[in-house]
């Protein structure tokens, strides 16, 4: 054991250095940046960790308590002891709930790096203390303001002098002295209260206003009496002229003693609002489940043949959006919601085309073919893990664009944390248990505050993307009723119902804490195996409860037909050639029409066929109606052929080509007769044959060989797409590997740092690499592979990075040293040329 482990730590690079592996791993865990590249040594960690962009992404994180202990440090003496910082935090009378709560936070706070020492010097590391602490232009949350010595560090000798005597106290023979007796009265409860008896009332009154906060207050040129009672004790400052400000330390006394007016110290409940019965929240959920399916595959058949155009920004435009929502049936928010999930999970894309539009994507294919309850945990997985929010389309962006479905800005980091701790959260109840949704609200703004509603009253996005969670849950089949399904609890992981959602463990004060006494650590993110299996868990647990597909329809002579439950898909894609889904919900109603049946025969269905397709598939006999249809339609099919002229139609009846030609609805088409059984036009075959489908003929197109030509629906695909890569909120979490090998490196580069070197002339400072000669760098090398000694050396790689090493050389030969590397823990050849110097290490 060093002596400087058995001392306290001076700095927080000491603190760090006296942690354990596991310490330092919890904190790079917790601190990710830290680690991004991993540091040299344990001063430039501490360096990093105290960057300004560092400490804000640290209390970002910190919960409501932690982050109310680290303002009561900001406004405590520094450095601070344990008991003063709970007397700021439990008050004069105590807190049972504050005291029990309270090592948690310092410990959390010492694993964070934002505190460090002794629990007789707790110190907040500098730039959290600047970023706490109040001021005029910043206010803490707290509500106190400056101290007296602040508040009086512009303030004339003679005027402080005036103040101390008028409080009641001996003059002294500096301000220094008088602002310390200042000081001293204010922190004195006894005194205090003996001053504050003899205020008049209306002075009484403007402390109570004042007192937890803001603290500023106007005054005029010639203030009233009772505010000059105050200003002549100094229980009011002068800051700026016509402003004055209730001192910290008076403002603390009128307090008893608390930072806080309310220190929270135990996170809300998350109660169950209302009760279902599991199995009910679980059918309930498939039923979802099944609707998103048919709602994902309906807006991908839509876009088959090619769906709408790319703008030119990039996104979906606002008419495509509302055509979208029309045919799923929706609004425009689920419409939105239903495209980006699609998107997320890889299958739909631009198609890159030079009039791009969006379009299914080969892996679309591929997630037809799987089991409809894998089909859905491919779905929920993409939801889970996106960063794309569709909840902000149709709002502005910074530079007040309107945020488009598909577009670009639509990414926020925060989104997959929030759903997971949303669904963590309901997953913490009894099965079929739903909280109220303001009570999730509540403990979400309780574990992170500094995220927490803005300025202009308007709700943050944290408490926004909980909401939007607590509703695609509900449309996704993730949820019930509001009650986490089993398969949404399998997806996360298999939580038990009623399990705590996560916490931490009570700490007890002290910068080295037992392992049964550390703050938990933060989870570490899902494996692609571990997602694997639990999206394996959640498809096994749900696939009992999607209907089965069915192999048949209920055919009626009103020319419908009733499909009672969801279809095998041959059936679903033949019959949604033959007919026009005319309504949806438990059971879909499908009407035939001339237009639907001709539809069947342009894509080389025979009338036979359709006849053999109803009857094999029809649970009631095929209506008289229904078969009368199908071969009115197949009889006049193909009797007129429509092809290139620009166009023609033949016909081997005369008198139909009489009759077309008579009809005035003809005389847009421009026809001409070219023979008896022919007519001519300058219209397009498309324009034609729709023309005269309108005129209600039933032509058929031919190829150039007078073949019919059979119409099908040609698919566009895509060329091969990823999904969309989540957008990280700042570095991703280190995994084990890269947390062994980073402290491995840190420790090592330390000791490089901090070995104790053997005295010279010119001695480099700590963290500057050594300098010597060429001639002397060889020499030392090669006296230290005689004697076997290790040597301090600096060097730069082929990439410019310079670095410190302890090395025990070996041989020399060839410009190249060979040594055992101590801070790499392997042997290593190192150009001579590279290394910019070399120090004997003492004995």
């Amino acid at each position: 054991m060093s002596p400087e482990a058995n001392s306290a730590p001076r700095s927080l690079a000491e603190s760090l250095r006296m942690r354990d592996d596991a310490s330092l791993a919890a904190l790079l865990r917790s601190r990710p940046d830290l680690i991004t590249p991993v540091p040299t040594d344990l001063t430039q960690l501490a360096t990093r960790a105290g960057t300004r962009a560092s400490v804000l992404r640290a209390l970002e994180r910190l919960d409501r308590f932690a982050l109310q202990t680290a303002e009561a440090l900001a406004v405590a003496p520094d450095p601070a002891s344990y008991g003063t910082l709970h007397g700021l935090m439990a008050g004069d009378t105590g807190d049972p709930a504050v005291a029990a709560a309270l090592p948690r936070a310092v410990a959390t706070l010492r694993e964070q790096a934002l505190v460090w020492g002794d629990d007789d010097r707790l110190r907040l590391v500098r730039t959290a203390q600047e970023l706490l602490a109040p001021s005029a232009q910043h206010p803490s949350p707290t509500g106190l303001g400056p101290s007296v010595q602040e508040a009086t560090s512009g303030m004339s000798p003679g005027r402080i002098q005036e103040i101390v005597a008028c409080a009641g106290l001996p003059s002294t023979h500096d301000s220094v002295s008088a602002v310390a007796a200042l000081t001293g009265l204010f922190t004195d409860r006894r005194k205090m209260a003996k001053l504050l008896s003899q205020a008049p009332e209306a002075s009484r009154e403007v402390l109570s206003r004042l007192v937890w906060g803001p603290p500023y207050g106007q005054v005029t040129p010639d203030p009233a009496a009772h505010l000059r009672w105050l200003l002549d004790r100094g229980l009011l400052l002068p800051t700026a002229p016509g402003t004055v400000v209730l001192p910290r330390e008076v403002a603390l006394h009128l307090r008893e003693g608390r930072a806080h007016r309310e220190p929270e110290p135990r996170p809300p409940a998350v109660e169950p609002a209302t009760t279902h019965d599991a199995q009910v929240v679980d059918a309930t959920a498939a039923g979802q489940a099944y609707t998103a399916l048919a709602t994902v595959e309906e807006l991908l058949k839509d876009w088959d043949e090619g769906g709408p155009a790319v703008l030119r920004a990039g996104g979906l435009s606002v008419r495509d959006l509302k055509r979208t929502a029309v045919a799923l049936d929706v609004s425009e928010p689920v419409a939105a919601f239903w495209v980006e999930l699609a998107y997320a999970a890889g299958l739909l894309a631009s198609d890159g085309e030079a009039d791009e539009r969006y379009a299914a994507t080969p892996a679309h294919d591929e997630w037809l073919e799987l089991p409809p309850a894998e089909r859905w945990a491919r779905l929920a997985q993409a939801w889970l893990a996106a960063t794309r929010t569709p909840g902000l389309i149709g709002g502005r962006d910074a530079k007040d664009r309107t945020l488009s479905a598909l577009g670009p800005g639509l990414d926020r980091s925060a989104a997959p944390e929030v759903r997971h701790r949303v669904l963590t959260l309901l997953a913490g109840l009894p099965a079929g248990a739903a909280p109220a949704a303001d009570a999730v609200l509540a403990r979400l703004r309780w574990e992170r505050p500094l995220r927490g509603p803005r300025p202009d009253g308007e709700e943050d996005l944290r408490s926004r993307l909980a909401r939007w969670t607590l509703a695609e849950a509900e449309l996704l089949g993730v949820t019930g009723r509001g009650a986490l399904s089993a398969h949404g609890r399998a997806l996360l992981g298999g939580t038990a119902p009623g399990q705590p959602a996560g916490g931490a463990r009570s700490a007890g004060p002290g910068d080295k804490l037992p392992v049964h006494h550390r703050p938990a650590a933060p989870a570490e993110p899902p494996t692609a195996a571990e997602q694997a299996v639990a999206a394996g868990a959640a498809a096994r647990l749900l696939a009992p409860l999607l209907p089965e597909p069915l192999d048949h329809v209920l055919l009626q002579a009103d020319l419908t037909a009733v499909a009672p439950g969801p279809l095998r898909r041959p059936l679903a894609e033949t019959l949604g050639v033959l007919a026009d889904v005319e309504s949806k919900g438990g059971a879909t109603v499908y009407r035939f029409t001339p237009a639907s049946v001709r539809r069947a025969l342009d894509a080389g269905r025979a009338a036979a066929d359709l006849h053999a397709f109803l009857t094999a598939h029809s649970r009631t006999p095929v209506p008289q109606p229904l078969a009368y249809l199908i071969d009115d339609v197949a009889r006049r099919h193909g009797h007129l052929r429509v092809g290139a002229a620009s166009a023609y139609v033949r016909c081997d009846d005369d008198a139909l080509l009489n009759e077309i030609l008579a009809d005035k609805r003809s005389a847009a088409l421009r026809l001409r007769r070219l023979a008896p059984t022919v007519l001519a036009t300058q219209a397009d075959p498309a324009t034609l044959l729709e023309g005269l489908r309108a005129m209600g003929y039933a032509p058929a197109a031919e190829s150039a060989e007078g073949d019919v030509l059979i119409a099908r629906a040609h698919a566009h695909r895509t060329p091969p797409r990823t999904a969309p890569e989540p957008v990280p909120d700042g570095p991703p979490p280190p995994d084990a590997t890269l947390l062994s090998a980073a402290i491995r490196a840190i420790r090592a580069g330390d000791l490089a740092a901090t070995a104790p070197r053997k005295a010279t002339g010119a001695a480099p400072a700590r963290g500057e690499l050594p300098r010597t000669g060429s001639a002397e760098t060889l020499a030392t090398v090669q006296a230290a592979v005689l004697t076997g000694e290790a040597l301090w050396i600096g060097y730069v790689n082929a990439e410019g990075s310079a670095s410190q090493r302890v090395i025990a050389p070996i041989r020399v030969e060839g410009g190249f040293v060979t040594a055992y590397d101590h801070t790499a823990d392997e042997v290593r050849t190192y150009p001579l040329h590279r290394i910019t110097g070399v120090a004997e290490l003492e004995e």
